[in-house]
């Protein structure tokens, strides 16, 4: 699924990544506060092997509950690019994508579940974020 990030003027002020819940924790200069668990930062990669090369060649990401963050890179002053426990390294998160997510998530992962069990996968275990 495409996501459009519109700017929202916010930047992080910290950024802490949880191993044991694990979860990425960003706090905006806004006052906003984001636990993001990683199977879904995973599921919404902004990158071409998620979205495809166009409209309409988006993949679903299934199996990825069991996924975890290895490390967390800066890119620039604008981005992070999570590397995961899956060898998925390629995703670049802008902070308004990571805004975004953050401020969606309940509406965001429910249509996830839907599309997974609408192709006839069978999701592990609900995220509570």
């Amino acid at each position: 699924m495409r996501l459009t990030a519109k700017p929202v003027n916010a930047r992080p002020v910290e950024i802490k990544l949880h191993q044991v819940s694990n979860r990425l924790e960003i706090s905006f200069d806004d006052g906003s506060v984001f636990k993001l668990p990683c199977e879904y930062l995973r599921v919404y990669t902004p990158s071409a092997e998620a979205l495809g090369h166009g409209p309409g060649q988006e993949i679903l990401q299934v199996g990825k509950e069991d996924v975890t963050f290895k490390a967390i890179k800066p890119i620039g002053n604008y981005a992070i690019a999570p590397v995961f426990s899956d060898g998925h390294n390629t995703g670049i998160y802008t902070w308004d994508l990571l805004y975004k997510l953050g401020a969606e998530y309940q509406t965001l992962w429910a249509d996830y579940l839907e599309r997974l069990a609408a192709a006839g996968h069978i999701h592990k275990e609900p995220l509570q974020n």
